[in-house]
């Protein structure tokens, strides 16, 4: 079972912590976490994008000169793809990105994620997380004392609203709760911050 030292605010060492082996420890499956990666950002496309074809593009009904005799070469309409002010070829329309994948592919993935994490020494565990009042300053002097300066995740047990909002404004840090988490949030940061009593909740959902 891999072991993990607790830290309080101030980045003193406090105590150490016993991850559980199938959450924490677990073999790191790549291709899931591809799959699942490419599915989360593709269902973050909004499918809005949208041009005109040479058909829905205004005007173009009359031929710009005749057949033959010209020298040049024929045209039917002014709005083909090769004009200017002309229509686009394959014009992209509005249309879904949605993909679908099953709670059991999503579960091996967070899975892989946080034992990722922790192999690498970027899991972070403090005992407590919390804000007496709103103070942006005081979360940005703990993330200074964990050397967690850069991208992070900071998951909380609770939805606090004082500790949340006092995240809000630090520029690539992002909280969520343990119902919440995902593969592609845990990835993606350099650091992984989790409160004690979050991870006591992670292990016991997931479990």
């Amino acid at each position: 079972m891999p072991n993990v030292k607790v830290f309080d605010m101030a980045g003193k060492e406090v105590s150490e912590l016993t991850l559980s082996d199938a959450i924490f420890g677990a073999e790191v499956n790549e291709a899931v976490l591809h799959t699942y990666v490419r599915a989360f950002l593709m269902n973050q496309r909004q499918g809005t994008q949208s041009a005109l074809t040479r058909t829905e593009v205004s005007g173009g009904g009359k031929k710009p000169w005749k057949q033959k005799g010209t020298g040049r070469a024929r045209q039917g309409s002014t709005r083909a793809p090769q004009w200017t002010h002309g229509g686009v070829v394959f014009a992209p329309k509005p249309r879904c990105y949605r993909v679908t994948i099953n709670k059991k592919l999503k579960r091996i993935a967070l899975i892989s994620a946080l034992s990722d994490k922790v192999a690498s020494g970027k899991l972070i565990v403090v005992d407590t997380i919390a804000a007496e009042e709103y103070k942006t300053k005081t979360m940005v002097n703990m993330l200074n004392a964990l050397g967690a300066e850069k991208k992070s995740l900071v998951v909380l047990a609770d939805n606090d609203p004082k500790t949340v909002a006092s995240f809000a404004n630090i520029a690539g840090v992002k909280t969520a709760g343990v119902n919440t988490l995902n593969a592609y949030d845990v990835l993606n940061a350099d650091t992984f911050v989790v409160a004690k009593a979050a991870v006591e909740k992670i292990e016991e959902v997931f479990a």
